[in-house]
C-alpha cells in the first residue's frame, strides 16, 4: 500500500510543498530513501524506526521505500522526520487518517519527542499560498508559525500525542494567532545618546541616517566616540512594522538564530574584520543566509572598515545599491534580501592620529595612502553621509552632557518614518527611491538647482552622489516636517559628501 503525507521543503529563503510518499512490500528489511535526500534525512530512517518503536508502534521488517517528490528538489534538514514516519506507519496500516489540506514536520528523537525545526515561519507562509488548512509541528515552533494568520497551527509533544489525534483518540489544542500588537515592543537600548558626550554633528548625521535607512561612515582617531555613536544609534531606530517584522522572523528562522518565537526589533550585526566573504555574503555548498541578510531592515555595523579584506568589502557593492544578494551556486542561484543601513567606522590612517590637533601621526605617506585605498571609490560613492568625528577635549568629556535622549530623537525618526511610509504606501525609505520617485518627490527650485549645479562642479560629484544627496535631502527635509526640499536642506546633505570626490 502507497501513502502520501505533505511537508515542505525550505529552499533559500522560500519554502516548496514536499509529498512524502511511502510503500511497504515484500522482501528483506531495508528502508530506502531517494528524492535528493541530504545526509540528515538520509540518517532520519534510524531516528525514524527507533522513534516509532518507542511510541506504541511496529516498525515494518519488510523493504520500505520512501520518495520525496518533486524528486529534482534538494531536500535538506531534519524536519522530514516526522512526515517520513506517518508515512511509514500509514502505509503498514497501523494508522488511517485523511492527509489532504495538513502539512507535518518536525525532527524526531529516539524517544518519540519533537524537537524544533528550522523555518517554520516560511513553510506556514507558502501553507498559506497553496491553501493548506492544518499544520502539525514541534510545540517550540508553534507560536512562530502562529504570526501567519488563517492557518490552524497545531504544537505537537511527541509522535505518541500526534497519532492519538490523528485516530482522532485525543484532539490537539490548537495554537491562538499571534496578534500583531504582542511582536513589535520597544526595547531600552543599553546605550542612551545623551550618554555620548558632545559629538552633535554626528549624533544629527546618525538621526538622518536612521530615519531614510541611509548608510554612513564615521571617520576620527581612536576613541573619539565613533564605536559608542554607532551602538548608541540603536537607540533611535523606528520600530519594527508587522510586515517588517515577519520578513526579518523568516530570515532568523531559516538560518536557525531565532531566540524567542519571533524577531521584535531591528536587528542588529556586528561582523570582526576577519569575517569571510560567504560569511558576511552568505552561500556555501547549500546557500545560508550571511551577515548582510541577517541585518535586513536593520543595522549592518563594520568597525576598523578598511581592516575587512578587499573582496569582503567590494561584495558589499550590489546590495547596497540593489537591496537584494544573488548567490550563484551548481545547484541553483539563491536571492535573499539585504536592505540593511551600513554604519561603518574608521581611522584616518593606520596609527589613527592623522588629522588630530593633539597627537602627532607617525605614518608615512605612502603608508597612509595605501590604508585608505584599502576602500574603493565605487563603495564609498555608496555611502550616503560622510561624518568626521574628532577627539573631544578633556573639558568636554568632564562636562555634564545635556543632549537629548535617544526617546526624543527616535521619536522624530519615527515620525520621518511615517511619511516615508505614506508617501510610498509601504514599509519602504527615502533610501530605497527610484530615479522615477526621485524626480517626483526632490524636486528643487531654481536656486537649490544652481546650488547642486555649482557642487557638481566645484566638487566634482559623480552621478549616483548627485542622487544620493537627492534623497539624504529629502529625508532632511522630511525630519522638518516639509513638503518641498529647501536649499538649506540641500546645503546640508551636501556636507556630509567627501569633498574629495
Amino acid at each position: 500500500m502507497i501513502s502520501k503525507i505533505f511537508s515542505a521543503a525550505v529552499i533559500g529563503l522560500d519554502a516548496e510543498l514536499i509529498e512524502v510518499e511511502a510503500d511497504v512490500t515484500n522482501g528483506l528489511p531495508n528502508t530506502i530513501i531517494v528524492g535528493l535526500p541530504d545526509t540528515a534525512v538520509q540518517e532520519s530512517k534510524e531516528r525514524v524506526k527507533t522513534a516509532t518503536k518507542n511510541s506504541g508502534c511496529s516498525y515494518p521488517q519488510t523493504r520500505v521505500s520512501v520518495n520525496l517528490a518533486p524528486a529534482d528538489v534538494p531536500k535538506l534538514g531534519t524536519h522530514f522526520d516526522l512526515p517520513i514516519a506517518l508515512a511509514i506507519l500509514s502505509a503498514s496500516d497501523q494508522i488511517s487518517f485523511d492527509p489532504k489540506g495538513k502539512i507535518f514536520l518536525g525532527e524526531l528523537s529516539l524517544d518519540g519527542q519533537l524537537r524544533p525545526v528550522r523555518g517554520a515561519l516560511a513553510v506556514a507562509m507558502k501553507a498559506k499560498a497553496f491553501g493548506v488548512d492544518e499544520i502539525y509541528l514541534p510545540k517550540a515552533n508553534a507560536k512562530e508559525a502562529a504570526l501567519v494568520s488563517g492557518l490552524k497551527i497545531y504544537p505537537v509533544d511527541d509522535l505518541k500525542q500526534l497519532l492519538g489525534a490523528l485516530m482522532k483518540i485525543k484532539a490537539l489544542k490548537k495554537q491562538p494567532t499571534v496578534e500583531a500588537g504582542t511582536i513589535l515592543k520597544n526595547l531600552q537600548a543599553a546605550l542612551d545618546m545623551k550618554d555620548v558626550a558632545g559629538q552633535e554633528l554626528a549624533k544629527r548625521a546618525l538621526e538622518i541616517a536612521a530615519s531614510g535607512a541611509h548608510n554612513i561612515l564615521l571617520s576620527g582617531p581612536p576613541g573619539s566616540g565613533k564605536t559608542l555613536l554607532a551602538r548608541a544609534m540603536v537607540g533611535i531606530l523606528p520600530d519594527l512594522s508587522l510586515g517588517e517584522a515577519l520578513e526579518v522572523t523568516k530570515i532568523y528562522s531559516i538560518a536557525g538564530k531565532l531566540k524567542g518565537n519571533f524577531v521584535a526589533s531591528r536587528p542588529v550585526r556586528s561582523p570582526h574584520h576577519t569575517t569571510s566573504n560567504i560569511a558576511l555574503v552568505g552561500g556555501g555548498t547549500t546557500p545560508r543566509p550571511g551577515e548582510i541578510t541577517l541585518s535586513h531592515r536593520g543595522i549592518l555595523f563594520l568597525d576598523e572598515f578598511p581592516e575587512f579584506p578587499r573582496n569582503v568589502l567590494e561584495a558589499l557593492r550590489q546590495p547596497l545599491e540593489d537591496g537584494v544578494v544573488t548567490v550563484a551556486r551548481a545547484s541553483g542561484s539563491f536571492t535573499f534580501p539585504a536592505k540593511f543601513t551600513l554604519v561603518a567606522a574608521q581611522n584616518p590612517c593606520p596609527c589613527g592620529y592623522l588629522g588630530d590637533g593633539s597627537k602627532n601621526c607617525v605614518c608615512s605617506p605612502g603608508q597612509i595612502f595605501k590604508y585608505q585605498k584599502k576602500i574603493s571609490g565605487p563603495l564609498l560613492d555608496r555611502i550616503d553621509l560622510h561624518v568626521e568625528v574628532p577627539r573631544l577635549p578633556y573639558e568636554k568629556m568632564a562636562a555634564g552632557s545635556e543632549a537629548e535622549k535617544s526617546a526624543e530623537i527616535k521619536a522624530r525618526v519615527q515620525k520621518a518614518r511615517g511619511v516615508q511610509q505614506k508617501r510610498f504606501g509601504a514599509s519602504r525609505t527615502n533610501s530605497e527611491m527610484s530615479l522615477t520617485e526621485i524626480k517626483q518627490y526632490c524636486g528643487l527650485n531654481e536656486a537649490g538647482q544652481q546650488l547642486l549645479k555649482q557642487a557638481m562642479k566645484q566638487y566634482n560629484f559623480s552621478g549616483r552622489s548627485l542622487h544620493r544627496i537627492l534623497k539624504v535631502s529629502r529625508t532632511i527635509a522630511d525630519l522638518a516636517g516639509l513638503e518641498n526640499i529647501s536649499n538649506d536642506n540641500l546645503a546640508e546633505a551636501m556636507m556630509y559628501r567627501p569633498k574629495s570626490e
